[in-house]
């Protein structure tokens, strides 16, 4: 067994059988739906379908990030049996769940103080975030120590490019990203806002995109200009999408056409619910590795 756990939280939208088959531990976030709570368990406490069915029918949702308290009492036995950690947290750019991490990590120290903790914001999320825990997984199983782990994910976590496209403004216009007026028109002329993720892990729009078989064409064109050796890209390539797995297919099967040399097929994932709480269905999202993000 290894002295050390790799682990994250649930926002990494991987399933429960890849986190177990990749030995790497998880903590959950939490959500709300019409007022009733629920862990973010990866569909267990309430199915991802059944999770956006309600979104569709108009619930209301609100997501809450893991506490101090609930950290410090998830690191705990770790800790106990022997073991250092190393746990990446969702991208700073999109949550404050870093600093609930850092004060865990402080308490921890001072009663453990022979043991390694290592908090690192990924400036990531959803399956780009998995992608990143899942080659950190690579480096462990190759006999890599927890101090040049946590150093290669200091340096290479701006290395995982994110590209979302959305075909539904419904949840962007409710959650204010969007205004109404913009929202009424876009979804007037089919507009599918393009976004990405940014070295600073912010989600930002990059293009307006009209019709869902331009944006599918455009995503996958972002691939071939920002992929690590372009066309020979040989790493893995995720995707995750909400309720849109049709969407997700045909990004998936683009890819595979133009991409030869991918590290086995493109795998496909579940927006899981505290990131689908903010986009609502029909979000794609791609995930692969290149150059440093801009």
């Amino acid at each position: 067994m290894e002295n050390f756990v790799l682990s994250c939280c649930s926002t990494a939208d991987l399933s429960k059988e890849h986190f177990n088959s990749r030995n790497i531990n998880y903590i959950c976030y939490h959500y709300e739906l019409d007022g009733k709570s629920y862990l973010d368990d990866l569909g267990e406490s309430m199915s991802i379908d059944a999770f956006y069915q309600a979104m569709t029918d108009g619930a209301d949702t609100k997501t809450s990030q893991i506490n101090a308290v609930e950290f410090e009492e998830y690191f705990e036995p770790f800790l106990k049996e022997g073991r250092d950690i190393l746990h990446l947290t969702l991208s700073s750019g999109i949550s404050g769940v870093l600093n609930s991490a850092n004060i865990a990590r402080d308490v921890l120290q001072e009663r453990y103080p022979d043991r390694k903790i290592y908090i690192v914001d990924s400036l990531a999320a959803s399956s780009g975030y998995g992608l990143l825990m899942d080659q950190l997984a690579d480096l462990r199983d190759e006999g890599k120590s927890i101090d040049e782990i946590y150093r290669w994910a200091e340096e290479n976590k701006r290395r995982m490019h994110h590209w979302f496209f959305s075909t539904d403004l419904t949840f962007f216009i409710k959650g204010g990203r969007v205004t109404k007026t913009a929202g009424f028109v876009g979804t007037m002329l089919n507009i599918c806002p393009l976004l990405h993720v940014d070295k600073e892990g912010k989600l930002i729009p990059k293009q307006k995109v009209r019709t869902k078989k331009k944006v599918i064409e455009a995503i996958v064109k972002k691939m071939e200009e920002y992929a690590e050796n372009g066309m020979d890209y040989s790493g893995k390539c995720y995707i995750s999408h909400s309720a849109c797995k049709g969407d997700a297919e045909a990004v998936a099967n683009l890819i595979e056409e133009r991409f030869p040399n991918l590290n086995g097929k493109v795998l496909i994932n579940n927006i899981g619910t505290t990131i689908g709480c903010h986009t609502g269905p029909g979000t794609v999202a791609l995930f692969f590795w290149g150059e440093e993000r801009e």
